[in-house]
């Protein structure tokens, strides 16, 4: 049986990419009954037919998976923060980080817009920029003619299946179509009486880009941490993850325990504070949310 990947689901067909083809496929009844739903990023063994159309028989072991969008095997994260309309907000972007982190995927941000900034703004952009950079994140530093910084985007996404997600109107559809022109992804104008964009994309795709796949994802921009438990929390973020081995008690959730190195880094002045407020933030989110059943 052939083998290959989901790179589209639309209609109630899932569009399996194999050896330089793709077919679209319906899924096996009895993945209903077992309550399974093949996602864009699946692995799948396939039957086709004699029109090239076929049937999913199995989906293999998935590495990760989202929800929200559904899509599944993602190696790395692209997140798309733009520095000025709508304005940089460190809580968002380290949402985002919290999300991916918690999934175990490499990120990589890209600041978009900084050609808007005042020297006053780009001189604190810069500032958070080698904060993200000394926790060992990859930064791409983008204009609003993102063409000037695709050559640096560009190498990381080979051999790479990369999610790219950002709040609306930071322009992903923008380097999407600026990675591949031939997409003519439709994009939108930022809201001036809302301050974000709309988004502009329907469904998941996965699109060949520069020797990987990267997927566009509508829907991301809900960024609830309904997956992350209390004690998980620290480990999204590195500098936790680095000074909480010195802290006195084992499972030290650097809120009000005391001789707690993470607060006293913050102290010291080796984690930014706003990274420490924004933890404090989620952690309280996370504590007083509804328990599921």
């Amino acid at each position: 049986m052939p083998t290959g990947k989901i790179i589209k689901s639309l209609s109630g067909f899932y569009y399996v990419q194999s050896e330089g083809q793709v077919y679209p496929c319906k899924g096996r009844g009895n993945f209903r009954k077992k309550k399974i739903t093949p996602v864009v990023g699946d692995d799948v063994t396939f039957d086709k037919d004699e029109n090239n159309e076929g049937y999913i028989l199995e989906i293999k072991e998935r590495k990760n998976e989202f929800v929200r969008p559904p899509i599944a095997n993602v190696d790395q994260a692209i997140i798309v923060a733009s520095v000025a309309e709508p304005e940089f907000k460190p809580l968002l972007l380290d949402r985002f980080l919290v999300l991916v982190e918690a999934k175990s995927l490499s990120p990589i941000i890209v600041f978009t817009k900084t050609d808007l900034l005042d020297d006053a703004s780009m001189e604190q952009m810069e500032e958070y920029k080698s904060v993200y950079e000394s926790l060992g994140y990859t930064v791409v530093w983008g204009s609003s003619k993102i063409e000037h910084s695709l050559e640096e985007l560009a190498h990381h996404l080979a051999d790479h299946t990369s999610l790219i997600a950002g709040q609306s109107g930071v322009g992903k559809s923008s380097i999407l179509n600026a990675l591949k022109p031939t997409l003519n992804l439709e994009t939108n104008d930022i809201s001036k009486s809302l301050g974000r964009g709309k988004h502009t994309t329907r469904h998941v795709e996965l699109i060949e880009m520069y020797g990987g796949l990267v997927a566009d994802t509508p829907g991301f921009s809900s960024l609830e941490l309904n997956e992350i438990e209390l004690d998980e929390l620290p480990d999204c973020f590195p500098e936790m993850r680095k000074y909480g081995e010195h802290c006195k008690f084992r499972m030290c959730l650097h809120h009000k325990e005391p001789k707690c190195a993470v607060k006293q880094a913050v102290e010291d002045g080796d984690i930014a504070s706003f990274r420490y407020e924004d933890y404090l933030q989620f952690f309280e989110e996370i504590q007083t949310r509804k328990p599921r059943y």
